[in-house]
């Protein structure tokens, strides 16, 4: 028996060596597309929402009755919050980053445009709210307190002036100076911009995904809306937030017994509007890791068998002169052959994939390094694989292989 006949006994088991090359190209094509997602995901998670997150919590307080003066509530309320130990600034607000819903509006460059120029999220504040959030002015001013006008649901008073975010800002005017030009927002009458602040997410988490522009599209008007509900926005001094929060829920309860009073902490914000997208990320972990302890295993499996049925080849090879590094090599050349093969069919499934994913999920494109990455991690997983078969292969001896291939044959 020939020395080349022993080595390249893979060809003539073509049906294993296909099946593990098949399941190496599906698993590198669904690991591929699947660590883009997960890497998108994460990131997306991790977005900065602008404000100071880490000393920032919200009351919402609901009126079981309709209270006789919104307006002096709503003052009541604030003094009582900024009253407390540790609270740096606070403000009533119609919504906040991440909040899962809110206002949205179409952004107009002229009165007669068509079609928007842009999709805003849209916040009320007044003078301390960019203070309370904690937000970069980068350019103009703050809004004053003469400026800031009452809104309650049945009007829509003219806002003197808006702030709007820096990536909305470019949007709107590149290459330009936004500051005094005019937009169009909610009315026909024009609304000069005072202000350009760095960043402010949209509080619709289900729209401001990690590659939406519509994520930092962002405006400010200076409106204290009115209401039988109000949500304000705390910020405390760094440390106090728990104790500050759990004694504005108290308090505030206490003054007026007929309404219902909530706290949040804009890190439990965080938590619960990113839940769902942990839970897909953990998924996608879960069945990558299962998909390539199955091709792992799959490669271990053959090439045990291979080994099995090969007990007497193998020990002609050592009786020849073989090494047990010869050995090892070729199951580990083998493997490496049925790797590549699978490697390059899953690159192409890869692509092929991920452009339909693309077409129809709207999810990212992957990056060729990270496609070749996969590739060349599965084709080193399948060589760790297979080594401890071929390792015990190579241990086999001259005279148990041939004395095990002769009973084995003695016994049919």
């Amino acid at each position: 028996m020939n020395h080349r006949s022993t080595r390249f006994a893979i060809y003539r088991r073509k049906s294993g060596a296909v099946l593990i090359a098949i399941e190496i190209a599906i698993t590198l094509a669904i690991l591929c597309n699947a660590m883009a997602l997960i890497v998108d995901r994460v990131a997306w998670s991790m977005k900065p929402t602008g404000i100071d997150e880490a000393n920032i919590f919200f009351v919402y307080a609901t009126s079981v009755e309709n209270p006789a003066s919104p307006v002096a509530l709503q003052a009541s309320d604030l003094n009582l919050l900024h009253s407390i130990v540790g609270v740096a600034n606070a403000y009533a607000t119609n919504s906040f980053p991440l909040q899962g819903g809110g206002w949205s509006m179409d952004v107009r460059l002229t009165a007669e445009q068509k079609t928007a120029s842009a999709h805003v999220s849209y916040y009320f504040g007044d003078e301390q709210a960019l203070d309370t959030l904690g937000v970069k002015l980068i350019s103009g001013r703050n809004f004053t307190a003469s400026e800031v006008v009452n809104r309650d649901a049945n009007t829509i008073p003219p806002a003197a002036e808006v702030i709007i975010t820096r990536p909305l800002a470019q949007k709107l005017f590149p290459g330009g100076n936004p500051l005094g030009k005019s937009i169009y927002v909610e009315t026909n009458e024009p609304v000069p911009i005072v202000g350009i602040i760095d960043r402010l997410q949209g509080p619709f988490v289900a729209a401001t995904g990690f590659n939406s522009t519509f994520a930092e599209n962002s405006v400010l008007a200076p409106y204290r809306r009115l209401s039988d509900s109000a949500t304000y926005v705390v910020r405390t001094q760094p440390g106090h937030l728990n104790q500050a929060l759990k004694e504005a829920q108290s308090r505030l309860a206490d003054i007026n017994g007929s309404r219902i009073i909530s706290t949040e902490s804009m890190r439990e914000v965080r938590a619960r509007a990113y839940r769902g997208n942990r839970s897909l990320t953990l998924l996608l972990a879960t069945v990558s890791l299962i998909l390539l302890a199955v091709t792992a295993s799959g490669m271990v499996g053959l090439t045990s068998y291979w080994v099995a049925q090969r007990r007497r080849q193998i020990g002609i090879r050592r009786a020849l002169g073989a090494t047990r590094l010869a050995i090892l090599r070729q199951f580990q050349q083998e493997n490496l052959v049925i790797a590549v093969l699978g490697a390059v069919a899953g690159v192409t499934l890869s692509v092929v994939l991920n452009l339909w994913l693309v077409q129809h999920f709207e999810m990212i494109r992957i990056h060729a390094v990270n496609v070749a990455g996969g590739a060349v991690a599965l084709i080193l997983l399948g060589q760790m694989a297979v080594y401890w078969p071929a390792r015990h292969a190579a241990r086999v001896s001259p005279a148990a292989a041939v004395r095990g291939a002769q009973f084995r044959e003695s016994n049919r």
